[in-house]
């Protein structure tokens, strides 16, 4: 068993990705902070994402269903039926497959928790 503290997670940078076409919400920068990092588990992987105000992903989808935990700030999520609003305590289930993105709001950072399972890849 491990129990952390995320306040106490080391924050590595992410590679930047695709500005959302029309979103003017602010550069893309984003943290990682590694839960359950590559070879912790057999099933997952975990991290925290924080998103600088505005910041989101791109446009992306996963070969396995993705989990998000809003942790902290306001933030969007999107398919490409749908755009939604998201914020601290709120839990987003993403289809394996299913075209998304995900990111702060124009005036608010935001991060949340995502869990995916090992060896899954995702396709920009």
């Amino acid at each position: 068993m491990r129990v952390l503290k995320i306040s106490e997670l080391q924050e590595k940078p992410m590679d930047t990705a695709t500005p959302i076409a029309g979103w003017t919400g602010g550069e893309v920068s984003r943290t990682r902070q590694a839960i359950i990092g590559d070879g912790q588990s057999e099933n997952f992987r975990c991290n925290v994402v924080n998103f600088r105000v505005g910041a989101t992903t791109g446009w992306h989808m996963h070969d396995c269903d993705q989990i998000l935990v809003v942790t902290a700030g306001k933030g969007k999520v999107a398919t490409e039926k749908e755009e939604r609003d998201i914020t601290v305590g709120d839990v987003v289930h993403i289809k394996a497959g299913e075209r998304h993105w995900h990111g702060a709001t124009a005036n608010s950072p935001m991060s949340h928790i995502t869990v995916t399972t090992v060896g899954s890849t995702s396709k920009h």
